[in-house]
Order: C-alpha cells, then structure tokens, then sequence
C-alpha cells in the first residue's frame, strides 16, 4: 500500500499475490483443487491470522532491511544564512534557493543545523466515504486495531506535515506489510526537498486498490517511515489493520 496507510498496494500487484512473489494463501489456491468453502472457520482463521500477524512485527526485524538504505553522503550541514551566502555570484543558483526559501524568517531558523519534521494529520481517502482520520500516536505504535479497509475498494493516503529550522533532503515515505509473518508489500515514495514554512504541506499518495477474496482478508501488520537523505526517522508507526468483507461500522 501506501500507508493502508500502508495497506496495500495494487499497482501491478496486490499485496505479495503477484507471481514473483505469491502469499502463502495463493500457493495454497493453485495447489488443490479441494480447497473448504469461504464460510468454513473463516473467523478461526481471521483470529488465528491476527495473532500471527502481530508477532511478526517485531520478529522481522532482520529481514526487514530494504527501508534502511545506506546513508548517503551529502557533506557538513549548513545553516540557511550559510546556505544563502554561498555561491552568491551564481545569478540562477541564487534564485532558486530564493524560491526554494520562500518567505522564511531568517530571524528564527536561520542559525539552526538540524531541520525538523512533524507529521500532523493522517487520513484514508476512499471514494464515496467519509474521510478515515487516523490519529498519530505520540508512542508511535496504536493501541489494537488501527482501522478497517473493505477488500477490493479504491483509496489513498493523505497527511499534512510541517517543516522547520532548516531545509529537509530526500524526504520520503517507506511502508512495510506483513501477514502472518510474510512480507507481501513494501512501499517507498519520495516526497522532495522542502524548505521550512509556516503552513503545512500535504501530499496524497497515488490511488491503490486492496486486493480481495479469501486469502486477502484478515489481519496485517506494518511498519510506516517517514525519514530523509540522511536517514533520520521523523516518525515511525508500527500498528495493525484489517481487510474485511465490509467496512467497519462507525
């Protein structure tokens, strides 16, 4: 997914069910041919999923490398004002730091080394619903169910973030998913470059479908990122979703 909020992707592939990369439940479809009706131990199976769903979290923390990229070297930081004085006889370099800044006030940010990311607002946009508002948890990990998707519906993610201090590099966003204990989707997007300001970005994630049927529903786990070229994580998220038949009730 996105960040389904994290959920899943669908965008050539749905979740781990494409054929480089097929689930647990696919490879058990193709192999037989005797497979239980939909309605058999379905709840069984939903609890049982959930439990191994959420000991997988922590447990794959080997083998969830692929966010953590190598740091790239990008050479000392610089102040904003430092920034602004350099390569001062560059007429078009001059102006699009001038354009990147925008109306910063150097008053307040311009001596600070370290830019700050805060991410203020999440949400799950799905055609026809009210808006899914989820709120940030300040431990970084939601307590039980975090929401509900509805299999085979369309969505995308939505935040808000705000930055300050200095310019931030290489932003971007990185969601890993699990379901009982395999990885079937690891998503990364690169947000930019942005500069400190006093009013919020936001930014939407590019429309996905949650894949459906037997082996699709259940419980997920999944780790959220948001950091930059220098590796520093302004906000990690470990929770737990579920897909579904149908939406959860309000």
């Amino acid at each position: 997914m996105s960040l389904a909020v994290g959920a899943v992707s669908s965008s050539g592939k749905k979740m781990g069910f494409d054929e480089k990369n097929k689930s647990v439940g696919e490879i058990t479809s193709s192999s037989s041919s005797t497979n239980p009706p939909e309605t058999v131990d379905e709840e069984e199976e939903e609890k049982l999923s959930r439990q191994m769903s959420e000991a997988s979290l922590f447990g794959t923390e080997e083998e969830d490398d692929d966010d953590e990229e190598r740091k790239i070297e990008l050479g000392p930081q610089c102040t904003l004002k430092e920034q602004l004085e350099k390569d001062k006889e560059d007429e078009s370099l001059r102006r699009w730091k001038e354009q990147l800044l925008g109306q910063v006030d150097m008053n307040s940010v311009g001596e600070t080394l370290e830019p700050e990311v805060k991410i203020l607002s999440l949400a799950i946009l799905s055609p026809g619903r009210p808006n899914l508002v989820l709120t940030v948890p300040e431990t970084g990990k939601p307590k039980g169910l975090w929401f509900t998707l509805k299999e085979g519906s369309r969505y995308n993610l939505k935040f808000s973030f705000k930055v300050t201090n200095n310019i931030v590099s290489g932003l971007r966003y990185t969601n890993t998913v699990w379901k009982t204990g395999v990885k079937v989707d690891n998503t990364k997007e690169m947000l930019g470059v942005f500069s400190p300001q006093e009013e919020p970005y936001t930014h939407v994630m590019p429309e996905e479908t949650t894949p459906s049927g037997i082996f699709a529903r259940g419980s997920y786990s999944a780790r959220t990122k948001f950091i930059d070229d220098d590796n520093k994580c302004y906000l990690e998220i470990n929770y737990t979703f579920d897909i579904r038949k149908e939406w959860a009730s309000s």
